[in-house]
């Protein structure tokens, strides 16, 4: 149940770019936690409102969560390849992206009609 969830400021991104990222970020993340790539799940949310460093540049704010525990070398890398990916996709500089990773019990993700744990 891998997920990456993208929000940006950016209101109009190029549909074609989007869907390329949301592929690789998918391909990826389960790459990095060797999962599955059927239970990947990515999202992408143009036009929020958002501010970093007191400005309206275009900025990023992504969300990972997985069932498990992430180590800080896995998160070191995501860091890394997420933002870079993202940067070439929709041009948002990667010290404008803040990415938060977030470890789910089983128990309190559900699919199917059933919870992980």
């Amino acid at each position: 149940m891998p997920l990456i969830n993208v929000q940006t400021s950016i209101s109009e991104p190029d549909k074609a770019s989007v869907e390329t990222l949301l592929k690789a970020l998918s391909a990826s993340l389960a790459k990095h936690t060797g999962k599955p790539e059927s239970y990947v799940m990515t999202a992408f949310k143009p036009g929020v409102s958002m501010t970093f460093a007191g400005t309206l540049e275009p900025v990023c704010y992504v969300e990972v969560k997985s069932i498990g525990s992430f180590t800080p070398t896995q998160t070191q890398a995501m860091s890394q390849d997420f933002s870079q990916q993202i940067e070439q996709a929709i041009a948002v500089p990667k010290q404008r992206i803040y990415l938060e990773f977030a470890d789910a019990k089983g128990y309190l993700w559900g699919w199917n009609g059933t919870t992980f744990g």
